[in-house]
């Protein structure tokens, strides 16, 4: 495979970090943090309207433009970098994929046209109480009764599940697993919590249904390979954000080591800085070769390759993104303990994503059954 990126890649990286340069500021992500709803409304309108970010991947019949997941790897790469406080990974990388990837074409044609054009902020409701990010801890039930089918249970830990205005839902029919919609705003039986988190730079949710009538999409009980694959696509996408989040904390570290000074020279002049540094490099390009390699494996459409490569990325992106975001905070000393440097922001958002879709351990297992070991 090409492992390069194409001028028109390299020109999309440009327009996004120039884009959020303006719009996703320190300044922006603390305010962001501190509001409840966790994001810009305009930002997200303009994210669609001037480089439509949202329908980037999106088919050009769903009304998006048909890009493919190595240019949208670009777009999470450059949100990673900048913090973006937006519900960017929930609706795309989760629930417009799993619109994607569901077989119903007239859900799709109905759906994804709205989160294409950013009028539809969307999440996808899949973990509980437990965590679990498999096939067994779906316990939520829906049962099919006189006008249609009802939700019973409980989702926690959604992106951006308290402002969603499309719920995709995974839960358990007596024919097994099945993927549901919910139109969030005026659901009834629909209770949404948010909840307090490390990283307030990524809002989550726990939704209660109660008695909540939804659209069936799709199959009864056939949903599960679909809701597989979009955790390997997302797994991806993740991946490529945290390398972009490490690769600033490392430039961060970089040009504090060049200005600040002990016994008369730069910091960045001792062989204990200049080996860190080092090592963080490693530690990102290394993470980047695995998120990139996940990206093209996803372009190539090869359904072994793809759930190799994303297990493969989320166990070690996520730890490097940890561990880079750790070695920031000691490369700046005493300054990078306080609340008023940014590299907290980068280790919590790095402690958060490490977690999102299971842990380094979870999909070290998940790559060890892949490959028959």
């Amino acid at each position: 495979m090409d492992l390069t990126f194409s001028e028109e890649q390299d020109e999309l990286r440009k327009v996004v970090r120039s884009f959020l340069t303006r719009h996703s500021t320190e300044a922006d992500v603390r305010r962001l943090a501190a509001d409840p709803r966790g994001h810009d409304p305009g930002v997200w309108r303009r994210m669609a309207a001037e480089i439509g970010l949202q329908g980037l991947a999106v088919p050009e019949e769903y009304g998006g433009s048909g890009f493919g997941y190595v240019d949208l790897g670009v777009v999470f790469e450059e949100a990673g970098r900048a913090l973006l406080c937006a519900p960017y990974f929930a609706t795309v990388a989760l629930a417009a994929e799993a619109l994607l990837r569901c077989d119903d074409e007239a859900a799709r044609a109905d759906l994804l046209p709205g989160v294409a054009s950013g009028e539809t902020v969307a999440t996808l409701a899949l973990t509980e109480d437990s965590g679990r990010w498999d096939e067994p801890g779906i316990r939520l039930t829906a049962r099919k009764r006189a006008g249609g089918w009802r939700l019973a249970g409980v989702k926690t830990y959604v992106p951006d599940g308290h402002l969603a205005d499309l719920l995709l839902v995974a839960a358990r029919t007596p024919a097994g697993i099945s993927l549901f919609a919910v139109a969030a705003a005026d659901a009834p039986g629909l209770t949404r919590t948010p909840l307090p988190t490390l990283d307030q730079t990524r809002k989550q949710s726990r939704i209660v249904f109660t008695d909540t009538p939804a659209r069936l999409l799709g199959t009864d009980g056939t949903a599960w390979p679909a809701l597989a694959r979009t955790l390997a696509t997302a797994s991806v996408l993740l991946a490529a954000e945290q390398v972009g989040g490490a690769a600033a904390a490392l430039d961060a570290s970089v040009a504090y080591a060049k200005i600040r000074e002990q016994y008369g020279r730069p910091i960045g002049s001792f062989q204990g800085i200049k080996h860190k540094c080092a090592d963080m490099l490693v530690e990102i390009e290394s993470a980047r070769s695995a998120a990139y390699g996940g990206l093209w494996a996803l372009d190539a459409g090869d359904e072994t390759a793809i759930a190799v490569a994303a297990a493969l990325a989320q166990a070690f992106c996520s730890e490097a993104f940890t561990k880079v975001a750790g070695d920031t905070i000691q490369v700046h000393g005493g300054i990078g303990f306080t609340w008023e440097h940014p590299a907290h922001l980068y280790l919590k958002r790095a402690k958060s994503s490490e977690v999102l879709l299971g842990t380094p351990a979870y999909h070290r297992e998940l790559l060890a059954a892949r490959l028959g070991i």
